[in-house]
């Protein structure tokens, strides 16, 4: 049985314990988050124990579940890692680039398992092409929320943008050319609204608008690449393939053109979406990396890997972002 304790049980903190309790061979031994109001409903609701310090709950444990604001994280992840405990923290890693670079050389001399929250590697609409080829040479994504003071801490590119980052990253097997980006703080003091292009060694270029200041809601991504394109939409988690090909079976719909070099035909596809729970996924997948002995699917080097380009983006619109 894994014992896991939950740092943090706020909104987030919630649906992980939610989770937790659905996930076979673990046992939440308990809770820490300082908040007395919060603590003592999640307390009674859940019938689980709260811990008044940090340490207590970290030596009771075999494994922590950090979701609190990111200006807690590594304070938590090293006491954790320091005692040989294993660490799932979510997204972004951790406050800046010195404590993330720091908790990646700590899990490493440890050999702890260590597992960052990217919960969008997990959503079922990316999950439909996991088997796909993926060469994208060009990338189109719009990340749009409507404002909620929650998770102001941070500016939208380590909020919500940080999530098309490391899904960029993890298709594009490429490294980052050049970064150019431009901002815009109009309900905070940090971007709530930017746009970011990313040029890849390799050719491919990526387009990313991020705001938290938009009436409606969006987390989409567009991947063109030779003869096909893919649409992925995260909110509603539905996904299109359209192709320069033949038909392949009776589900795909098919047609006809003339281009200058003969007739093409234009295959539509909307491959199975599995019916998954991303949050549970990526838990079920952290409990599996521990009993398995096996490689975290979002490792700490990749969560590194997109805090690095994030607080790129921010240098970069550090020079251009226009205040409010």
């Amino acid at each position: 049985m894994l014992k896991v304790g939950v740092f943090g049980v706020g909104h987030l903190g919630k649906f992980h314990l939610n989770n937790w309790k659905e996930i076979q061979d673990v046992e939440i031994v308990g809770f820490y988050d300082p908040h007395d109001d919060t603590a003592i409903q999640v307390s009674e609701k859940y019938q689980l124990p709260r811990f008044l310090d940090a340490d207590s709950l970290i030596d009771a444990c075999d494994a922590i579940d950090v979701v609190a604001p990111t200006n807690f994280h590594y304070e938590w992840c090293e006491k954790a890692i320091k005692k040989g405990k294993h660490v799932f923290v979510e997204k972004p890693l951790a406050n800046d680039m010195t404590e993330a670079r720091q908790l990646v050389k700590l899990a490493k001399e440890s050999g702890i398992k260590f597992q960052v929250g990217h919960v969008e590697r997990f959503n079922p609409a990316f999950l439909a092409i996991k088997d796909l080829s993926l060469n994208p040479m060009f990338i189109e994504v719009h990340r749009l929320a409507q404002f909620n003071p929650r998770g102001t801490e941070v500016s939208v590119i380590l909020d919500l943008m940080i999530h098309d980052i490391d899904i960029i990253l993890s298709i594009v097997k490429s490294d980052v050319k050049s970064i150019s980006a431009s901002g815009v703080g109009v309900m905070t003091e940090t971007p709530d609204i930017a746009n970011v292009r990313i040029e890849f060694h390799n050719g491919c270029v990526a387009n990313l608008t991020s705001s938290r200041i938009s009436m409606k809601k969006m987390r989409k991504i567009r991947l063109f690449q030779k003869d096909s394109y893919i649409g992925i939409d995260f909110l509603n988690k539905k996904t299109e393939i359209i192709k320069l090909k033949e038909p392949q079976d009776s589900n795909v719909f098919a047609f006809d053109i003339e281009t200058p070099t003969g007739k093409k035909t234009i295959a539509m596809s909307n491959p199975i979406v599995p019916e998954v729970n991303a949050i549970r996924m990526e838990l079920e997948e952290f409990r599996n990396a521990i009993v398995n002995n096996t490689k975290t699917i979002v490792s700490e080097m990749d969560g590194l890997m997109a805090m690095d380009v994030a607080h790129q983006i921010l240098e970069k619109i550090g020079n251009n972002i226009i205040s409010r």
